[in-house]
């Protein structure tokens, strides 16, 4: 009998794990480290957002549409486009929760961002030192590591 629910114990075990990991795996990628060209030439105007946080096709968008990047030129050299598209597509998000093509490609309109977000008032977007969802740095303290930790949220005044 012990034998019996050890093993169903284990295979439960097994089951949460196997579930979880997933996730996991997604949640590491937002972390990973930041090619050199995609941290200097993006950063340079907003923060290097984890490639994590978009699937590959809204990456593959992007880089193709640099030239009306949200309304700015961010016209880059041939060879840097195709060195930061690869690196974006080799490390796009791939769990559930981004593998869905967000409204033009922002990050902000997707699922997720707008379910960890709902308890954000809109007054707090509109706050001087926010401006915008957009503007993660504004709250999340460790954002330029993309660290994106609920417990290191400072919401400005």
């Amino acid at each position: 009998m012990h034998a019996r629910l050890n093993l169903k114990g284990c295979v439960a075990a097994a089951l949460a794990v196997a579930a979880v990991v997933p996730a996991l795996a997604d949640e590491r990628r937002a972390a990973v480290p930041l090619l050199p060209q995609y941290r200097s030439e993006c950063a340079a105007c907003h923060i290097a957002y984890p490639p994590g946080m978009l699937p590959a096709a809204s990456w593959q968008r992007l880089m193709a549409n640099l030239p009306q990047h949200f309304g700015t030129d961010a016209s880059l050299d041939a060879a840097t486009v195709q060195s930061i598209s690869h690196w974006l597509q080799a490390n796009a998000g791939t769990y559930k929760r981004v593998r869905e093509e967000p409204p033009q490609d922002r990050i902000t309109r997707s699922a997720w961002f707008q379910r960890k977000h709902d308890d954000v008032s809109p007054a707090t977007w509109k706050l001087p030192a926010v401006k915008s969802p957009a503007n993660c740095a504004a709250c999340h303290t460790t954002a330029d590591q993309g660290v994106f930790d609920e417990h290191r949220v400072r919401i400005p005044r």
